[in-house]
């Protein structure tokens, strides 16, 4: 790796201290936010996954499902903030299952949690080269393939993963403010004007919970949450990652669930309680911006249907970070190769791993345009649905880990903390698991692709645990550090 350097041999695994050339440590609170919001891309899941959610769910209680996800999640991070605090490692959701678990399932989460999020870089960034070509066909008039701007769009990444994170902090923050604003000047448009039907309490009502599938909509639901945990990805680059994980975590949390819960609820009045779920589904690409034209005007939909490339752009951007750090990581802990585990001494970035995320990404790409794959229905529609699935399956673990670790731990804390609000969680997280695989086949497309992606998902969990028997008989010491 031309001018990157290996790390000091006494600096901490996680990047926290020790000689060598550290990450560096400039991210706030609300860098971190910002960045965990962008990779939620409010705009492309609004305009895309929420009438998605309505139309398959047949339900209006969106609004409301989202506000349950919000407080799910915030009794999730009560155990998760905790170890965050105990558990000095970049590795989130794989640190803490490993620290409460053991080795063996710690080192599955980690190569599952790898992934999923590898998943998701690719399977969004198809959406991009998508949506970028249709704008530029709209408005241009010119036709061009969807894989020559997702192409582009990870050149750009790859530029922005490889150098300082402040970077790539500014773009998604500068992103992030501006799809946000587009929303809200909706959402201001439809209260303002009363809706179709006058402004009600009705979607938020708990007799929501048996109109349509519930199920899938809490599991629409908690997609829209998916990233967060970047908030502990991201401590080695933060200022105080004592205080900053902890905040970002509950900001980042109540910062997206309120967001979404009022502007779904919005879009509910702005169409209609009865209406909705049908018109998702005669219209599913073009419910929201047909809102937008009635209620704010054409230019500001043509504005949200251009910007929607930047949204789903960040999303990307910030998967990239997330597979760059979790790399990284590894690395350094011994169980991937150590070139993935230096960092630029001008950058102070795990730019080596960065690089090697591109061009992962980059051949995944070209594969999937030589085998005339469908964008959309064969690599967005099946990896995402793999990576949600992955992702919340290591959110049950990690609960069961917070439980795990204080039970051995020496030190004395709440029960609520470390017994009630993990036992609480998990049981949630579960039923959303359960809910995942019954409707597996439906998220995915076809039953046979369900079983295909459902095995991938498997074998990466145990293609760490395998991993880890072979440190454990071939390299002791490197398993006993894990």
């Amino acid at each position: 790796m031309t001018g990157l350097s290996k790390t000091g041999q006494g600096e901490a695994l996680d990047g926290e201290g020790g000689s060598g050339n550290p990450l560096n440590r400039g991210l706030g609170v609300s860098q971190i936010v910002f960045m965990v919001a962008a990779a939620a891309a409010p705009l492309g899941l609004v305009i895309g996954g929420v009438p998605l959610a309505f139309a398959v769910s047949g339900s209006p209680g969106m609004p409301l499902f989202f506000a349950l996800s919000t407080v799910m999640l915030l009794i999730f991070a009560v155990g998760f903030t905790l170890m965050a605090g105990r558990v000095r490692n970049a590795g989130a959701f794989y640190a803490y299952v490993q620290a409460g678990l053991g080795r063996i399932p710690g080192l599955s989460a980690a190569t599952l949690a790898l992934f999923s999020y590898a998943l998701l870089l690719v399977g969004v960034n198809a959406y991009v080269g998508v949506a970028t070509s249709n704008v530029v066909e709209r408005y241009a008039d010119i036709g061009s393939p969807w894989w020559s701007w997702a192409l582009v769009s990870l050149g750009v990444i790859a530029f922005l993963g490889y150098r300082d994170i402040e970077l790539s902090a500014k773009v998604l923050s500068a992103v992030l403010v501006l799809e946000s604003l587009l929303l809200l000047v909706m959402d201001v448009g439809i209260v303002g004007h009363g809706g179709v039907d006058g402004l009600t309490a009705e979607p938020l009502s708990p007799s929501m919970v048996g109109n349509g599938s519930s199920g899938l909509g809490m599991m629409f639901a908690i997609f829209g949450f998916i990233g967060f945990e970047a908030t502990a990805v991201f401590r080695n680059e933060a200022k105080d990652p004592d205080v900053t994980v902890p905040r970002a975590t509950y900001a980042a949390i109540l910062m997206i669930g309120i967001f979404y819960s009022f502007t779904v609820w919005a879009i509910v009045v702005g169409v209609g309680v009865d209406a909705v779920a049908g018109a998702a589904k005669s219209d599913p690409q073009g419910l929201v911006l047909t809102l937008a034209r009635s209620y704010v005007g054409s230019v500001w939909a043509d504005v949200m249907q251009v910007l929607l490339i930047s949204s789903q752009f960040a999303c990307v951007l910030a998967f990239h970070n997330v597979v760059t750090r979790y790399q990284f990581v590894l690395s350094r802990a011994g169980v991937l190769p150590a070139s993935l585990g230096v960092t630029h001494p001008r950058h102070r970035a795990p730019s080596g791993s960065s690089a090697v995320a591109s061009v992962v990404a980059l051949v995944i790409t070209l594969v999937v345009a030589a085998l005339g794959l469908d964008p959309i229905g064969d690599l967005y529609a099946w990896f995402s649905g793999a990576a949600t699935l992955g992702i919340v399956l290591l959110m049950a673990a990690t609960s069961l880990a917070v439980i795990g670790f204080f039970r051995r731990a020496d030190e004395r804390k709440s029960v609520w903390s470390t017994v009630l609000a993990p036992a609480v969680a998990f049981l949630g997280l579960a039923c959303v698991v359960c809910l995942m695989v019954v409707n597996f086949p439906l998220l995915v497309g076809t039953v046979e692709g369900a079983w295909v992606i459902g095995g991938l998902v498997a074998l990466s969990a145990a293609a760490g645990a395998v991993q880890a028997l072979i440190l454990r008989a071939r390299r002791p010491a490197v398993f006993e550090q894990l």
